[in-house]
This record gives C-alpha cells, structure tokens and sequence, in this order.
C-alpha cells in the first residue's frame, strides 16, 4: 500500500465528461521490463462511488501499472450497503494517510448526505473539519473529491451547515482561485450550490469580507458569489437587508483590478436598480412614511447614499444599460 501512495497524479480535466470524469494516477512497473506486458499494463479503476464494505481496498502496488480514479457526479451515486458500518467507520476514514481510502472516505459522506441526511446530520460537526484538510490536499485526486463533497452537503443541508459555513467557503475560493483548471471548475461549481442552497441573508454576510480580500482573484470569485446571492432576497428581502448597504458594496467593486470582479458588480447595480424602482411602484399604503420625495429617484438615492465620485461611477453604469435596453426594444 506504501508503493500506491508515492503514485504521482496527472489531472484528468480534458478527459471528463457530463456524467464523470477521470484523473489517472500512473507509477512504472516494479518487476521484471521483460514480464508480460498485458500484466504490466494492467488498470485497477478504483470507482470512489462504490467503498467496499469493510472500508478497505486491499491492492497489490506490483501488479498496478495505473490506477484509474472517475469523479461520479451527484446523480450517479448509489446508496451505501451497510449505514451503521458506514457512520461507525466514517471519521477513521477521513482521517487515513492512504489518498485512495480518503477519497472513497469523502464518497461515503456524499452518498450519507444524499441518501441518509437527518442520520448523517448529528455527524456533521466532526465531519466538516476533516473535508476541510481534505480541500488542503496537495493532491488533485484529494481536492476535487473534497470539493464535490462541499456541492453535496451544501444541496443537503442548506442553512444547517452556516455555522461551519465559513472553512469550506474560505478553501472553496482559494481551489476556485487557482490554475489547476479541473479543481478550479469543480470549485465553481460548488460556490454556484451554496449561492443556490445557503439563504441569502445568512450567507451575504460571510462572503463580504472577501470581496476585500488582499489576492484580486478570490476578490472576483466572492464578487460573483455575492451578485449570485442577492437576487434571492427578493424586493421585500433586499428592503430589510438594506439596499443602501448593498449599493455600497457594489459600487466598491465598480473599480476593482480584475474584470470579474467589476462585472459582477455592474450586474448587481443592474439588480438593485430594478428592486429600488419596485419600491417605488407599490401603492401608496405600502410606502413607507420615511420615504422622501427629493429621493424618489434613483439618481437622488445614489447621490444620497454614495460619494460623488462613487455616485457618478455607479448611474453611468446604470444609465448606459438603461439607454442600451431602450435602443434595443425601439
């Protein structure tokens, strides 16, 4: 088992397709050159959907040429055999050194989540944390199984998991930050699950103090997971969450280094623009009596609420969509 986990891993993000995807880990053949060939070239695919029942994989490193490990997506995912052995052995197997044990590990806490969610809650707590160290797995087989393991637990649990949220999104946006391609797109797509999952009240918050994070990638990347989150709030949920504060956040943005960063930003002045001239829509009874009339407009709102220079940087952004949707429709 020692010889299996020297294997050195070649990611296999121009190999995966839409239901899975492979990173083949290779390792020359320690016998004889002049053995048979067949054997030398032998693949053992280690399925991390599928542990075996004792929570071991026993595997002769002589006979391994290549071992092939495929990432099966969420729907692919069978049930596991036994559910008490699985939560009996669970936190050992997350801890093991063995990289091929560990991912098998982090299948078995997706399968658990998708198919047993109230038995494995009362698990979670101890769990995150070893998911966590997985997401700082030098290796790519390690990380990108850890990452799709944040996606399910964040489409099982939803608000359940805030309390542990902030680990995982901190991991989830230096992996979606990075060059490695296939851990990065993985990475994408579970902060797309937890904007989608996590309630926007809960997770707006946490993501904010990102958005001034000193490395402008994971800046970008927190950009976009806030322009994501707060179209969930809704009119009434924006109103309470307060739209002034919000419009400040996304005019901060508006100058950022990277072009990611200022585009989700002009989406969400888009976005704010549209919830503020609902406020001004509802009837009369609805108005708040605070509300002034010199601040009716969104302009007013801007320069009230915004320094000049932020102020005129944010309605040229708004302004010129507003022209280019009225050029569009005539």
């Amino acid at each position: 088992m020692s010889a299996l986990r020297d294997l050195n891993t070649i990611p296999g993000s121009e190999r995966k397709n839409e239901s899975c995807s492979k990173g083949v880990i290779t390792k020359p053949f320690a016998g004889n050159v002049t053995a048979n060939h067949e054997e030398c070239q032998k693949k053992i695919s280690v399925s991390l959907g599928a542990p075996s029942t004792n929570g071991e994989e026993v595997v002769n490193a002589v006979d391994v040429a290549n071992t092939e490990v495929e990432y099966i997506d969420s729907e692919n995912l069978n049930d596991v055999e036994d559910v008490d052995l699985s939560l009996k052995t669970l936190l050992t197997r997350l801890d093991s050194k063995d990289w091929v044990l560990l991912c098998e590990a982090l299948n078995t806490v997706r399968r658990l989540s998708i198919f047993h969610k109230e038995t494995m809650l009362e698990k979670l707590g101890d769990v995150i944390p070893l998911v966590v160290r997985s997401l700082k797995n030098p290796r790519s087989a390690v990380c990108k199984t850890a990452i799709m393991t944040c996606a399910d637990i964040f489409n099982a649990y939803n608000d359940s998991i805030v309390d542990s949220l902030d680990p995982l999104l901190l991991q989830l946006l230096l992996k979606s930050s990075q060059d490695k391609r296939f851990v990065c797109e993985a990475a994408d797509r579970a902060l797309v699950v937890m904007t989608t999952w996590v309630s926007p009240t809960l997770l707006l918050p946490m993501v904010q103090p990102y958005l001034k994070h000193k490395n402008p990638r994971i800046r970008a990347k927190a950009s976009m997971c806030f322009c994501r989150s707060v179209p969930r709030l809704g009119v009434e949920g924006t109103k309470a969450y307060g739209i002034d504060k919000l419009i400040q956040v996304a005019a901060s943005q508006l100058s950022d280094q990277l072009p990611e960063s200022r585009e989700a930003a002009r989406s969400l002045l888009l976005e704010l623009q549209t919830v503020y001239e609902k406020f001004q829509n509802l009837s009369p009874t609805a108005v708040s009596e605070e509300v002034q009339p010199e601040v009716d407009s969104w302009e007013n709102f801007c320069q009230s609420k915004l320094s000049p220079l932020s102020a005129q940087a944010v309605l040229r952004v708004t302004n010129i969509s507003r022209e280019g949707l009225v050029v569009g429709s005539s």
